[in-house]
């Protein structure tokens, strides 16, 4: 099998546009690649594979072919070695290296280039894809209506967030709900991106088409990283009459930074009243509920299934930030794929444990603290459940109980068991069962979603 050549990697990027990260890691990138004078042949690890990628993956991978090759390309799928390390094999975009938008550069700017920016970047993130919890709410609404024009008042909108929190999901979401509503005439770059074209406008003498560009041919300005302007005096200053003509033409601005204004050392201080002149939204981390939430979309977004004990040992071992969860889930998923078994938790601990030691073991809480929340949350008692009705008043509290002892105590069945006067048998068939029909019906999953953030928090108090 020959090594990947830099035409596949060029439809891997392509492709990248269309579908997550994670997906691209986890199906396409891993596999083996062979390039022939008609076509390409990709071989893949399992036959379950190549069955996936044929159902999901196979057409668009065919059109980018097609399109990079300038000519029809013919695409087979076999069986055989795929690539050893997928994820580091191939550099789609990521969100932490936003692209620039605009293709042509400041000194070729023309007045009559009406072009919107943003159909020219790779955005391929949306509102819809964003995972919404308390950290994040404030943000994701703002951008949102940011956007679609709303609230000037927002104008202009800062998202502060520590790497890999979503501040660039909502950034490129922002300028392609921009371009696909009214407001056309967005820019979508880093703060980095517009110093180098600042200077190159400088050098070439063409700072006139560069103040059209940004000022007059702009509705929407996404600029990214606003902490890499830090002492660059003379970018400052631009940016600062750039944001000021903006807001009295009523163009909208998003600017997006790893710290809040104030904390950014060697930000001018008319530029900073500036941007804090509209709203500063702060993206936190994700808790629990939340980071249980974006490893379950992105498992679905790649068509895996991950049993809920190892989404539960996903989300207790990874507290970063998204990027670390997304790691962690591909770290499993490809280790199941190469290896040919299934998602377990035996298997689940030892991807986990190659990124980074398994913190210490949560601190357990007493069956009777996990079954006095749930009948909290149920309006019922403990003596109510513990009967041998099967009415679902009495039943649904009784195994969600059980299933939440199982999770968050370290107790045996049986003695689980006799908190309910069952046998262990009935513990391990309620576990069950909560765990097939949270992933049938959307009411039971946000009711354990809610009663897992009750018993987070109670187990961190302690």
């Amino acid at each position: 099998m020959h090594p990947p050549t830099p035409f596949w990697d060029g439809v891997l990027r392509r492709l990248g546009q269309d579908i997550s990260a994670f997906t691209l890691d986890a199906w396409v990138a891993c596999l083996g690649v062979e390039e022939r004078p008609e076509g390409l042949l990709l071989r893949c690890p399992t036959p379950f594979h190549r069955d996936r990628v044929r159902d999901r993956y196979l057409k668009a991978i065919q059109l980018h072919a097609n399109e990079a090759a300038g000519k029809p390309m013919k695409v087979e799928l076999g069986l055989g070695a795929g690539r050893a390390v997928a994820a580091r094999d191939v550099a789609p975009p990521r969100p932490s290296a936003p692209p620039s938008v605009a293709a042509p550069a400041p000194a070729q700017a023309s007045t009559r280039d009406t072009k919107p920016a943003a159909s020219r970047a790779t955005l391929p993130f949306s509102f819809d894809g964003f995972v919404v919890g308390r950290g994040n709410a404030l943000a994701r609404e703002a951008c949102l209506a940011l956007a679609r024009d709303r609230q000037p008042g927002l104008n202009p909108l800062y998202l502060a967030a520590a790497s890999g929190l979503g501040k660039t999901h909502l950034a490129r979401a922002t300028a392609r709900e921009a371009h696909h509503g009214r407001r056309a005439r967005a820019i979508y770059e880093s703060a980095e991106t517009f110093t180098g074209h600042f200077m190159a406008a400088i050098r070439g003498k063409t700072m006139p088409a560069f103040k059209r560009r940004y000022r007059e041919q702009c509705d929407l300005l996404v600029l990214e990283d606003v902490q890499f302007l830090s002492s660059k005096k003379a970018t400052q200053l631009e940016l600062f009459h750039t944001l000021v003509h903006l807001s009295d033409a009523g163009a909208s601005v998003l600017l997006t930074g790893d710290r809040l204004p104030r904390d950014i050392d060697g930000l001018d201080p008319r530029l900073q009243s500036q941007i804090t002149a509209g709203l500063v939204a702060e993206i936190e981390p994700p808790d629990a509920a939340v980071r249980r939430r974006i490893l379950r979309a992105k498992a679905a977004a790649g068509g895996v299934h991950v049993p809920e004990e190892c989404l539960n040992l996903l989300v207790d071992a990874v507290r970063g930030n998204v990027r670390d969860l997304e790691g962690a889930l591909i770290q499993l998923v490809a280790t199941a794929s190469l290896l040919k078994r299934s998602i377990d938790r035996e298997l689940t601990r030892a991807a986990l444990h190659k990124l980074s030691p398994l913190p210490d073991a949560a601190r357990p809480l007493d069956p009777q603290a996990v079954i006095e929340t749930v009948a909290t949350f149920f309006g019922t008692t403990h003596a109510a459940m513990a009967t041998r009705s099967r009415r679902r008043d009495a039943l649904l509290p009784r195994q969600l109980a059980m299933y939440f002892c199982r999770r968050y105590s370290d107790a045996p069945l049986a003695v689980i068991a006799r908190c309910f006067d069952r046998d262990h048998p009935a513990v391990s068939n309620a576990v069950k069962s909560i765990e097939r029909r949270i992933l049938e019906r959307a009411p039971l999953r946000y009711q354990v979603e809610e009663l897992a953030k009750r018993l987070d928090k109670l187990r961190e108090q302690r």
